[in-house]
Parts: structure tokens; sequence; C-alpha cells
């Protein structure tokens, strides 16, 4: 698990509660019910115009699993597919039959059945390399749609401050509220950029970056097992995946193959 997420957005929301509160501000001074109505639901809801329910359904399924941040393990990957052909290049491929039912990762299982009966190369590649642009293309649009409302948020809060501002100019008469309510009112504008820098924009980014490493992964699993269906050398299989790493985590790779043998 990777908390790198949820412990940025606590340290950031503590770090602004607490440098009001050294300026001599208290935090419930922003906890105004017009302004967080305002700006929280009027975000969703035009971020909703933007899009189609089917894209809002996907977009906050995908927020649990980006603050969970359970993160690849290409390592894991592969070893598995170095032991897969070796046992393929001893027993055959419909060996792995059994391989199938013990192996977690679902793109990796159903592509291993793929070759197992006995689909084309060319075919499994293309097969494969579809599912992961689907992916790609669906964690893409939940990303866009939470950059979207980033954008949006800001001008909502703006919309709100000058929403207040109409209402402190009609009310001059009272000059004795006149700070009181013109700070309320660029209560709204805090509250757009806070849910922008803090939530939304961060949470687009989260997505994008965790859809990229478990693309990678499975681009990592395609050519793995077509190398199996090949029957390749299992040793080159581990060289030429560990190859495909960047620098750090093929050096932990190897690292933990040493020890593995050892």
């Amino acid at each position: 698990m990777d908390f790198a997420g949820p412990i940025g957005l606590v340290v950031a929301f503590v770090v602004i509660f607490v440098v009001m509160i050294i300026e001599g501000t208290s935090p419930t001074a922003v906890f105004l019910p017009g302004p967080l109505l305002l700006v929280w639901v009027t975000t969703l809801a035009v971020g909703l115009a933007g899009h189609t329910l089917k894209d809002a359904k996907g977009a906050f399924a995908a927020v649990p699993r980006a603050l969970r941040g359970r993160l690849p393990q290409p390592d894991v990957v592969i070893d598995t597919l170095v032991k897969l052909a070796d046992k393929a290049r001893r027993e055959g491929l419909l060996a792995l039959e059994d391989a199938t039912r013990s192996i977690e990762d679902p793109f990796l299982r159903n592509g291993l059945q793929s070759a197992i009966d006995g689909t084309d190369p060319e075919d499994l590649r293309e097969i494969l390399e579809d599912r992961i642009g689907s992916k790609r293309t669906q964690d893409r649009v939940a990303a866009k749609y939470f950059a979207d409302m980033g954008g949006y948020a800001p001008t909502v809060g703006i919309i709100g401050t000058v929403i207040s501002l109409v209402h402190v100019l009609e009310n001059l008469s009272e000059p004795a509220a006149l700070g009181e309510n013109i700070a309320a009112a660029f209560v709204a504008t805090l509250w757009g950029l806070l849910s922008a820098n803090v939530v939304w924009l961060p949470l687009a980014t989260r997505i994008r970056r965790l859809s990229d490493l478990e693309c990678a992964q499975m681009e990592l699993a395609l050519e793995g097992l077509l190398a199996v269906q090949a029957g390749a050398n299992p040793r080159l299989v581990g060289e030429r995946l560990r190859s495909l790493l960047p620098a750090d985590d093929a050096r932990d790779g190897k690292r933990d193959a040493k020890k593995a043998a050892a």
C-alpha cells in the first residue's frame, strides 16, 4: 500500500488550519454553510454537467483505489513469468493449466489462459494491447473528471464571493458589520481555491500516476506471456523483462531474485 495520497491531503489541511490559528483566525470562521454549499455542491454539479453519469460513476469509483494506493509489483509478475516459462519449456504450454488458478492478477491470468487455449501470438498481442488501451482510457476519463472540477472550483468560489459582496454593498448603512461581512464574502474564494488545489487536482494527478504504473505492469506481463508462449529461455525472459523496468526497480528485482535463489 502507498499512503502518500491520504497523508498529503491530511498534512495539507492541517498546515492550512494551523497557519490560520497562527495568524489569529479561528478555523471555524471558514466553515460557513453558504460558501461550503455553493462551492462543493456547485462544483460537483458542473462537473457532472460536463460529463456523463457513467463518467461520474467511474471517476468516484476510482477514488478508493487512488487513496488506498495499492502499487503494482512488477518484480512479482516477473518472477511468476520466469517460473511459468521454465515449466512451459520443460512440460509444454498445456502444463500451465493448473497454474492459472493460483495467479491473482486477472490480466495475467486471462492472458495466460488465452495463450494456453492456442490463441495466435499476434492475435494475443492485439487482444492484450486492446485491454491495456481500454484501461488507460477509462483511467484518463476519471482523472480528467477531477481535473475539470479543479478548474471549475476557483471560478465557482469567485461567483460566491461576488454574490456575498453584492449583499455587502446593499448594507453599507451598517458600517459596524462591514468588515465581518467582507471577510465572510471571501470565504467562498478560499474554499474554491482550497478544494481545487488540495483535493481535486491532486486526486486527478494521483489517478493518472497509478494508472501509468498499472498499465506499465500490464505491458510487462504482455511481453512475458508472449515469451512464455514462444517457449523462450526462462533466464532470458527474466533479463528481458527487467530491462523494461526503470533502473531502480530493475536493481531491486535482481537483488530479490538473488535472495530467492540463495
